[in-house]
């Protein structure tokens, strides 16, 4: 049964609704057939997820198995909070409800708000389980797993650990999904961003290993000349040839 808190957040959420944020979201977003979305703008929901912090992990637990999109948002911002308000054992055990539940996790704004600022404080806590946890989603047959498995590396990276990226890249150079490979690149940029060198480096030994769009996307923040060298090396895939 929902709690006082939890009914007040809904209605909280329903009063904030808008219909042309909403119209943006159908847009970029391409929700499923069951996923209801209000049109609820992200800062609003990061100020619910902070108003709301206290409710319980069992209420957490009901709205990411909403249907509503921003109830499961707000959800996951919640475990946001808690994450980082914990250390140790209680940040480990947030961590595997997150991984407990990310069939929840389902569209790229979902992925993107969550995996680094609640999957990625636990991979720096504890580095032992970093390789397998990162293997393990990116082998996943959901796309939001592998999804997940790139951006919690953002974490990693902003620590100035970069080479669990680079194995990303690698292991997911031959996903079908644009979506991991913008993914991917949005990750190289981001290492480019602290360590340009490095991230040149990698190119210059990948390049032809890497998608088109990962390579624009990782060089977006390099100067026009350096940017057009590895746009333009990098090799167009060949046309298929009808059988």
């Amino acid at each position: 049964m929902a709690t006082a808190s939890l009914d007040a957040l809904r209605a909280e959420l329903r009063d904030l609704a808008e219909p042309a944020v909403r119209a943006q979201q159908v847009r970029v977003l391409s929700p499923a057939d069951d996923d209801q979305l209000l049109g609820v703008r992200v800062p609003k929901l990061r100020q619910l997820a902070r108003a709301y912090r206290a409710l319980t992990l069992d209420d957490v637990d009901v709205l990411l198995h909403s249907r509503v999109h921003e109830e499961r948002f707000a959800g996951l911002l919640m475990l946001a909070e808690r994450v980082r308000s914990t250390r140790g054992a209680d940040r480990k055990a947030l961590a595997d409800f997150y991984l407990a539940r990310t069939e929840c996790v389902g569209n790229w704004d979902l992925v993107d708000g969550s995996a680094h600022v609640v999957l990625g404080p636990w991979l720096l806590d504890d580095p032992s389980h970093l390789e397998g946890v990162l293997d393990e989603l990116a082998a996943s047959a959901w796309l939001w797993d592998r999804r997940i498995a790139v951006l919690s590396t953002l974490a990693l990276i902003r620590d100035g650990q970069f080479q669990p990226t680079f194995r990303l890249v690698l292991a997911l150079r031959q996903d079908p999904e644009p979506l991991i490979h913008k993914a991917l690149g949005w990750m190289l940029r981001e290492i480019g961003r602290r360590d340009e060198p490095l991230m040149v480096h990698f190119l210059d030994q990948h390049l032809a290993e890497l998608p088109r769009i990962t390579v624009r996307y990782a060089t977006e923040r390099l100067s026009p000349g350096e940017r057009a060298r590895f746009v333009k090396r990098r090799p167009r895939p060949h046309p298929r040839v009808s059988p």
